[in-house]
């Protein structure tokens, strides 16, 4: 099943939200190892946006809802097995 934004295929859950939201998720999220500065831009970035769309906080919600009803697979969480720790054997014997 393909899934569109306007023209654009969305291929993965990031690839959706990000056509969903029209900027990168990283701009929203951040990344890893960014410096005071960059963070500091991102987020004046971020609050331009909003502040031009003050409505936009609940058009994602909405998009957010519609997105999990529509496809609840994207969001399949599958808990990771654990690895079974091997207890050995206590040595039996008589120390020297």
């Amino acid at each position: 099943m393909r899934t569109y934004i306007g023209r654009q295929q969305a291929i993965s859950a990031e690839d959706f939200a990000e056509l969903a939201l029209g900027t990168p998720l990283e701009l929203w999220l951040g990344v890893e190892g960014e410096t005071h500065e960059e963070r500091a831009a991102r987020l004046d970035a971020a609050r331009d946006i909003l502040a031009d769309d003050p409505d936009l906080p609940d058009h994602l919600i909405r998009m957010a809802a519609q997105a999990i009803e529509e496809h609840p697979d994207l969001f399949d969480v599958i808990p990771l097995a654990r690895p079974v720790r091997r207890r050995r054997p206590a040595a039996k014997g008589v120390a020297a």
